[in-house]
């Protein structure tokens, strides 16, 4: 276009403009101008004037080549000349809208007709002038565009900051492990975030416009009902309130009843501009249905038997308590009864500790059944069973469910394919005439079941005040026995074995005496089978054997004939099982240095009932020693013979019951005969128990048995008069 040189000079005149400022320097600073224009002297004295604000501009000589310098730069506003050669300004407009929307334009043109201008503008430009234009026109359309350009850009920003800032808000709540939530004045959902869904299965649009009560356990209604009202009253408070919500699980129209445990943080709020008035409450609601269930697996574990699942000892009194609290109130009567299974031990031990878990399991299940819903059955350890019968009124309705019992354990348990037949025996104890507490009721109704068990076993008994003196008695023996160990009252008695031919003693057995203080010599089986029921067996057994390894030592010492001499020594089966009884035996002998071969361990046939495996593997770890084993009692115990070839025996007794059968000559005992047959078959030693009269002495010479003990040789006698006869044999062998 032509252009006349006075509105040329005119545009260039700073005097016109040299005071105009832009709206924004720092972005003046940036901004990229692109001006597009077929008349270079045009082009120049625009060049020239945006320099003189610090601003920079790209030039371009017509249409294509400004649509070239934009495929290659960011532009941000570009002037643009309508009419131009080749490309012209229309053209380059919609290049501009199609491919770069950020680009505003203002366009400069001579044609400035009201048709061009609607055209410009439907192409989204930003200001129309007309050339020529002064020079603060074009300062002013620019400071405004920028401003414009600014704000946007300051909107934009915003708005994604607003727009990240939301993302954030909704990946952390929507991630959140607990449920967040808000109700409404009514109580009714507004808001839940995805994590409800997880949870309990609803969508979030079953949630909103709910009540909240449609989602809570019936049981806990009340206490959530509570907590709203409370923060609604009162919206400056906040309360932590625990109940249960219903899962909807997938596919389920109903609510399913299987409750979650949630603990839910209410606080309450009040909306900006809502004048105080109650808005509504939000929350979060964190599932803690694991640690509720390990929490109730860990009181179940505290009050309850691991096995049967039935209360233990803590939970039992427990309710002995409260039943006696009600007994009082009502004016009824209460009952506490001991159940101790018969002969458990051989069972579990025959079968194995397996069996007899489940066996154990069977019979609490089966002992349940008898029981109301009021009673307690509780197994307090082992074999043992505590029953408890809240509200009765007399002795007969203990009896009816004592008769209810033993039909129920009638029938046989199927256990690995093994039927068991069980049997308990039974004390009871009535409230409150035999006591007034938990601990009075449970302990004399054990004395009861003691004192039947001690009678016949099998059978029930309610106590009675002359047990106390029963239990007192074995009370008195068991700290008598405890004090005679550490008072040294026990003594070691010998009992000579003889050759038959030689007729001279070829051993000993080490039989154990009570020296009590005020009672004199106690007899053994006064107090034995008290010290096998408390476990204190397993002290005395080892006290026997030091105190009879010393012995010989010392005799040894004196002649060492001695150290031909065999010593004898009864083992119970509790000392087999103990993990250093090997290991106290072998130290034992090499304390005292005696020869391995000169012990004998005496052990009754009940031990081979125990665990048989235990049993054969650590006698076999003695006779590969040296130590000799022998069987005690033979004849009267284990049904079985086939131990005689499993364990590493050397020694058959035979039981002086068998020997007393034998009164006058021509009386015959074809058991005794069959055993010394069957132990010379075998290759074991044997020793007839109980030889008392020349009959049966005699008897005895004749079946070839080649060792006797018994009264008719000698008594059991104190070691130092046994150990003088000996030296006088020794004597007399030397001499002769």
């Amino acid at each position: 276009m032509n252009y006349k040189n006075n509105d040329i000079e005119a545009f260039y005149s700073p005097n016109l403009y040299g005071n105009m400022k832009l709206a924004s320097e720092k972005e003046a600073d940036s901004i990229k101008i692109l001006v597009a224009d077929d008349h270079e002297l045009m082009r120049e004295s625009v060049q020239e004037l945006l320099s003189l604000y610090d601003m920079s501009c790209i030039l371009a000589c017509d249409g294509q080549e400004a649509l070239d310098i934009m495929a290659e730069q960011d532009i941000d506003i570009l002037l643009l000349d309508l009419i131009m050669p080749n490309v012209d300004g229309f053209q380059v407009m919609k290049e501009v809208n199609r491919n770069y929307p950020d680009i505003d334009i203002i366009v400069t043109s001579g044609e400035a007709t009201f048709k061009n201008a609607t055209l410009a503008m439907r192409h989204g430009v930003k200001d129309f002038l007309h050339k020529p234009y002064i020079p603060s026109e074009l300062i002013k359309v620019l400071n405004n565009l920028i401003e414009k350009r600014e704000l946007k850009h300051q909107l934009d920003a915003m708005s994604n900051y607003i727009q990240t800032s939301e993302k954030h808000y909704r990946f952390f709540v929507n991630n959140s492990p607990d449920i967040i939530y808000m109700l409404d004045q009514q109580g009714q959902f507004v808001f839940v975030n995805e994590r409800a869904s997880e949870l309990l299965g609803y969508t979030q649009k079953e949630f909103t416009g709910h009540h909240y009560s449609e989602f809570i356990h019936k049981e806990d209604l009340e206490k959530a009902k509570y907590a709203f009202n409370t923060l609604s009253g009162n919206p400056d408070t906040a309360q932590k309130v625990e109940f249960r919500m219903l899962p909807k699980y997938p596919g389920a129209d109903a609510l399913c009843f299987e409750s979650r445990s949630i603990i839910i943080n209410l606080d309450s709020s009040e909306l900006p501009g809502s004048e105080g008035s109650f808005y509504g409450i939000y929350g979060v609601a964190r599932d803690v249905t694991e640690q509720k269930r390990s929490e109730e697996m860990i009181y179940f574990q505290l009050y309850h038997d691991a096995l049967t699942e039935l209360p233990n000892r803590i939970l039992f009194k427990d309710r002995i308590n409260f039943a006696i609290s009600q007994a009082n109130r009502n004016n009824r009567k209460l009952a506490v009864m001991f159940l101790d299974m018969d002969r458990f031990k051989i069972v579990n031990d025959s079968l194995g500790h397996l069996a007899g878990d489940k066996l154990l399991q069977e019979i609490a299940r089966r002992l349940k059944q008898c029981t109301r819903d009021s009673d307690t059955l509780a197994r307090i350890g082992g074999d043992e069973f505590n029953l408890m019968l809240a509200d009765i009124s007399s002795r007969e309705d203990v009896l009816s469910l004592v008769e209810k019992i033993s039909t129920a354990l009638k029938q046989p348990f199927l256990i690995d394919g093994n039927e068991v037949y069980v049997t308990f025996s039974i004390g009871t104890a009535i409230y409150p005439e035999d006591g007034s507490t938990s601990e009075t009721l449970i302990k004399h109704a054990d004395m009861a079941m003691s004192n039947i068990k001690g009678k016949s076993k099998n059978g029930h008994e309610f106590f009675a005040d002359h047990m106390k003196d029963l239990f007192q008695h074995n009370l008195s023996i068991e700290n008598g026995i405890r004090k005679g160990l550490q008072e040294n009252q026990f003594e070691v008695y010998f009992q000579p074995q003889y050759n038959v031919k030689t007729e001279t003693i070829s051993g000993v057995e080490a039989l154990i005496r009570w020296n009590h203080p005020e009672k004199g010599l106690v007899s053994p089986s006064d107090f034995i089978p008290l010290a096998e029921e408390t476990g204190l067996i397993n002290t005395i057994g080892e006290w026997m054997i030091e105190a009879s390894c010393k012995i010989l030592h010392d005799w040894i010492a004196i002649n060492p004939a001695f150290g031909n001499l065999k010593l004898a020594v009864n083992i119970s089966a509790s000392q087999i099982e103990t993990d250093n009884f090997c290991l106290f035996i072998i130290e034992t002998l090499e304390k005292y240095k005696i020869s391995a071969k000169q012990l004998e361990l005496e052990i009754t046939e009940n031990v081979l009932v125990q665990d048989m495996e235990l049993v054969v593997s650590k006698l076999n770890r003695l006779t590969r020693h040296g130590i000799q084993i022998a069987v005690d009692d033979f004849g009267i115990g284990y049904s079985s013979l086939s131990y005689l070839q499993t364990l590493p025996l050397s020694n058959l007794k035979i039981d002086r019951s068998f020997i007393a059968t034998i009164q006058s000559r021509g009386d015959k005992n074809s058991i005794v005969s069959a055993i010394v047959a069957m132990a010379k078959e075998l290759g074991l030693h044997i020793v007839a128990e109980g030889v008392e009269t020349q009959v049966q002495m005699d008897y005895i010479k004749k079946i070839g048995c080649p060792t006797v003990q018994g009264f008719w040789y000698g008594h059991p006698m104190p070691v130092e008069e046994l150990k003088l006869i000996a030296l006088e044999q020794f004597h007399t062998a030397q001499t002769a």
